[in-house]
């Protein structure tokens, strides 16, 4: 069994359903990322092709189609993949990791970010090759973002598994950030960033994630909807017509667990059709193999308490 828990609040930061405990504390991992996409996209200062600007919201396969955006952004600010401080990694997706003969930092699934910081380091005149460092102007930005989308006074700052700043808050804050993604005139001289990274992610929900990953599913099969999942199974979602935040956390990390719950939350808020849950159901409920074959399902089974008077996070 997994246990966890799973908030929803709105752009004022008022949860109005949960289940589990709303102000458990997280890391945001690369949850984060379409606001850390949104703030380098800001520095950068150019209007780029949907599939880089998703690209730089993605947790990437390493799929060919991948490694080659990543590439053309950092092309942008006359860049290789030299300029890269994520670790060098293999390919996510099994097909990909079989055609490369070692690991390389464009193939990290964080790629994408880390190309999309140093480019915006580039542009912006700042130090390029310090841009993972807590204090760098960058940085420093994206903390003051994750403020203002949250509605928290302070977050607890981490290092997160490519390097980067990570920051700590509770779920419902990550609801709350979700929510106003899907209100970017709430997020002030960002919004039009942030409306940019949104669309790009819908427009291109392939280089978010990949082959066989809930983020891109979901996407795919679901219009005005928002997924970027993150790891230790956090999985956040913005409803961009009525203008809500979801946020998944699994207690124990356990990742097969995480997209059962975002998908069967996504159905309860009526944002996933019957139909749609059908054609998702390889997502929905992830199968358990043993002897020769398929023995169980790994399956949601909570339901959300809807309520507007309980304590949000702003």
């Amino acid at each position: 069994m997994h246990h966890g828990h799973v908030v929803v609040c709105d752009a004022d930061g008022r949860v109005v359903a949960a289940a589990g405990e709303p102000q458990h504390v997280v890391f945001a991992r690369s949850s984060m990322k379409p606001l850390q996409a949104a703030v380098s996209l800001r520095a950068i200062g150019e209007d780029l092709p949907d599939r880089l600007v998703a690209v730089m919201c993605a947790s990437h396969n390493g799929e060919p189609v991948h490694v080659r955006a990543v590439r053309s952004l950092l092309r942008r600010a006359g860049l290789s993949t030299v300029a890269l401080r994520n670790p060098p990694d293999w390919p996510m997706d099994d097909g990909a990791r079989a055609a490369v003969r070692s690991p390389r930092r464009e193939f990290h699934n964080c790629s994408g970010k880390h190309a999309g910081m140093v480019v915006a380091s580039a542009r912006a005149g700042w130090d390029v090759e310090t841009y993972l460092r807590p204090g760098h102007p960058l940085q420093r930005r994206i903390l003051r973002a994750v403020l203002a989308a949250t509605g928290l006074e302070h977050v607890r700052v981490g290092v997160d598994g490519c390097g980067v700043p990570v920051h700590g808050m509770p779920v419902s804050a990550m609801a709350t950030l979700f929510a106003r993604l899907s209100r970017p005139e709430r997020l002030g001289h960002l919004g039009p960033s942030v409306a940019r990274c949104t669309a790009a992610m819908r427009a291109e929900p392939y280089l978010v994630a990949g082959r066989d990953r809930i983020d891109t599913a979901v996407m795919q099969e679901v219009d005005g909807v928002v997924v970027k999942s993150g790891a230790e199974a956090l999985a956040c979602a913005a409803l961009l017509g009525p203008g809500l935040g979801v946020a998944v956390k699994i207690a124990d990390g356990g990742s097969r667990a995480s997209g059962p719950a975002l998908i069967h939350a996504l159905f309860q808020l009526g944002a996933v059709s019957e139909r749609q849950l059908a054609r998702l159901d390889r997502f929905a409920r992830r199968p358990v193999i043993g002897g020769d074959g398929r023995v169980g399902d790994v399956a949601a089974d909570f339901r959300l308490h809807h309520s507007r008077s309980r304590a949000g996070t702003g």
